[in-house]
């Protein structure tokens, strides 16, 4: 009999953490990943050797808003239970934020169709203790304008080799950026100072490693003047790694959702 076949139930968990302390998403040898640490829990509360299937990996560092994850298990407890329970086992920077009985083929990674990731730039000369973990802070003044200008040559369906980790094996470097929104704001956890903060946000059909900071670096540039909208249509084009600016730090980069 197979896995499958000995299973009745598959659980899709809608999750929240800071990943300020952990290695990442993926389960790794000898390091502290968010996967591990919620399989860890789910273990505790069924009693079964829990394999949980993210929708995908964020890197040391990142941080989730919401990130989807499924698991089969022949356990009844009740959703409201692995809700409650998981909250009550695991450590406060992360959450389950529902516990949701989805069909059997249902797949955290292969059922996605698009991913929204967000990415924070704060401009500030001063330390800003409460966000140094959560977001990229510049002393640099940033052009929303030449920014937004910027972003227009990377929506659509390109090969983004330029913006692809160094190293990454994939079969195809080809995705579609379905829209790119930059907005400027002020910095909440500092109001009523008033500290400016960019959010780049965007949402594709999928990404490549390191895409989303390498896009914002390089649209912080464009932002500071150091590159124009012009070099960044060329950067895409390039479709070279070596074209394109220094990565952007982990710590500014969120997975906001993931759409089904």
């Amino acid at each position: 009999m197979t896995v499958l076949e000995k299973t009745n139930r598959n659980i899709r968990l809608d999750v929240s953490y800071d990943g300020s302390n952990y290695h990442g998403w993926q389960r790794q040898k000898g390091q502290k990943s968010i996967q591990e640490t919620l399989e860890v829990a789910i273990s505790k509360m069924t009693g079964e050797n829990i394999t949980l299937i993210g929708s995908g990996r964020t890197d040391a560092g990142v941080h989730a808003i919401c990130q989807t994850a499924n698991f089969l298990t022949c356990s009844n407890i009740p959703l409201k239970g692995f809700e409650k329970g998981l909250n009550s086992l695991l450590p406060p920077d992360i959450a389950v934020l529902s516990a949701k009985e989805v069909p059997s083929d249902f797949h955290a990674r292969k059922s996605a169709r698009s991913k929204t990731y967000r990415y924070r730039l704060v401009v500030s000369e001063k330390r800003l203790a409460l966000i140094h973990r959560r977001a990229w802070i510049t002393g640099e003044s940033l052009r929303l304008a030449s920014m937004q200008e910027a972003a227009r040559f990377l929506v659509g369906t390109h090969d983004f080799s330029s913006f692809m980790a160094a190293g990454s094996n994939v079969s195809s470097t080809t995705r579609t950026i379905n829209t790119i929104e930059i907005r400027q704001t002020l910095c909440p956890e500092y109001l009523p100072l008033e500290f400016r903060e960019f959010q780049i946000e965007i949402n594709a059909n999928g990404f490549l490693r390191y895409m989303v900071r390498n896009i914002s670096a390089l649209l912080k540039e464009v932002g500071c003047g150091r590159l124009s909208s012009r070099d960044a249509n060329a950067i895409v084009k390039a479709r070279d790694r070596a074209a394109s600016p220094p990565t952007a730090p982990p710590w500014g980069l969120y997975l906001v959702k993931v759409d089904y």
